[in-house]
C-alpha cells in the first residue's frame, strides 16, 4: 500500500491512528504500507504528478490512497487540475491499482465545481457528514454512487472510538435520521416496548394456558358425569331385566298352580259326580 499524504507527515499519521486502535509501524517495517508525503505548495502539479508515477512505478502497490486531492486544487487552474488527476486515475487503472482518493469540503457548502467535476471520474464516491441535532455533531454517510453494485440509499451513523470505526444501523424517525444520543434513546425505547410486548405476549400465553387447563377439567368433570350416569343406566337395566325375569317366572309359576288347581277341582267334581251315581 502506497499512501500519499498532502497535509500531514507519516509520523503523525501513524500516531493518530493509535487513537482509533491501529497500529500501523509492523506495516511499515514489514514494507506492506509506504508513506510519501510532501506540501502542496513544494512544486506544481505536474511535478507532483510526475514524483507519484514515479513512487507507483517504484514500489508498485497494490492499493494507493491519495489524502487529501482537494489540497493540489490551488497548485493550479481548474481545467489543469482536472486534466492532471484524470491522467493519474488512468494511469492508476490501467496498472488495476485500487485507490482511494479523499476529498475536502467546507463545512455548510456544498460540492465546490472542481469536486463535482471529478467525481465523474470516480467509479464510488462516499460523503462524509457531520450532523448537527439535539445540541450534538455526530458524523455520518451514505453513497453518492457505486457503479456497477447495488447500494443502500440510507445514511448510515458511523463511531470513532479507540476500537476502531463502527458503522450502525441507519434510524429514520418521524422527524428524519436520529443519530447519537437521540438514536441511542429511540432504540432504548424501541426496546423496552419490544420487552413489554414480549412480556404482555407472556402473561396472554399464560392465561390461555389457564383457561385451557380450566376448560380441560370441566371436561374431564363432565366425562366422569357422562360414565357415572352411563353407569346408573346399565345397573338400572340389569334390575329391570332382573325383575321382568323374576316378574315372568313368577307368572309362569302362577299359571301352573292355577292350572293344578282346575285339575284337582275338576277331579272333586268327577268324584262327587260318581258318588251320586252310585247311589
Amino acid at each position: 500500500m502506497l499512501f500519499f499524504s498532502f497535509e500531514e507527515s507519516s509520523d503523525q499519521i501513524i500516531r493518530n491512528m493509535h487513537s482509533i486502535g491501529l497500529n500501523l509501524d509492523p506495516l511499515v517495517k514489514r514494507g506492506l504500507l509506504r508513506f510519501h508525503s510532501a506540501r502542496p505548495s513544494l512544486y506544481g502539479l505536474e511535478m507532483h504528478r510526475a514524483s507519484m508515477f514515479s513512487e507507483i512505478a517504484r514500489y508498485q502497490p497494490r492499493v494507493v490512497i491519495i489524502d487529501p486531492i482537494t489540497s493540489l486544487m490551488d497548485a493550479g487552474t481548474p481545467s489543469e487540475c482536472r486534466g492532471m488527476v484524470t491522467r493519474l486515475v488512468d494511469y492508476l487503472k490501467g496498472g488495476l491499482i485500487t485507490t482511494l482518493f479523499t476529498s475536502l469540503t467546507q463545512a455548510g457548502h456544498a460540492l465546490q465545481q472542481s469536486e463535482a467535476s471529478m467525481s465523474s471520474l470516480m467509479d464510488s464516491w462516499l460523503l462524509l457528514q457531520d450532523f448537527e441535532g439535539n445540541g450534538e455533531r455526530n458524523r455520518v454517510l451514505y453513497v453518492l454512487k457505486a457503479r456497477g453494485m447495488a447500494h443502500s440509499n440510507q445514511i448510515r451513523e458511523f463511531l470513532i472510538s479507540d476500537r476502531g470505526i463502527d458503522v450502525v444501523d441507519a434510524y429514520i424517525g418521524p422527524s428524519g435520521v436520529l443519530t447519537g444520543s437521540a438514536r441511542a434513546a429511540q432504540t432504548a425505547r424501541e426496546k423496552a416496548e419490544a420487552l413489554a410486548g414480549q412480556q404482555e405476549a407472556a402473561r396472554r400465553t399464560r392465561e390461555l394456558e389457564r383457561k385451557r387447563e380450566s376448560l380441560e377439567r370441566q371436561i374431564s368433570g363432565l366425562r366422569s358425569e357422562h360414565e357415572a350416569s352411563a353407569e346408573e343406566l346399565r345397573r338400572i337395566d340389569e334390575q329391570v331385566g332382573t325383575q321382568t325375569r323374576l316378574l315372568t317366572l313368577e307368572r309362569t309359576e302362577l299359571g301352573l298352580l292355577r292350572q293344578a288347581d282346575a285339575n284337582i277341582a275338576a277331579r272333586e267334581q268327577n268324584k262327587t259326580s260318581h258318588r251320586r251315581n252310585t247311589r
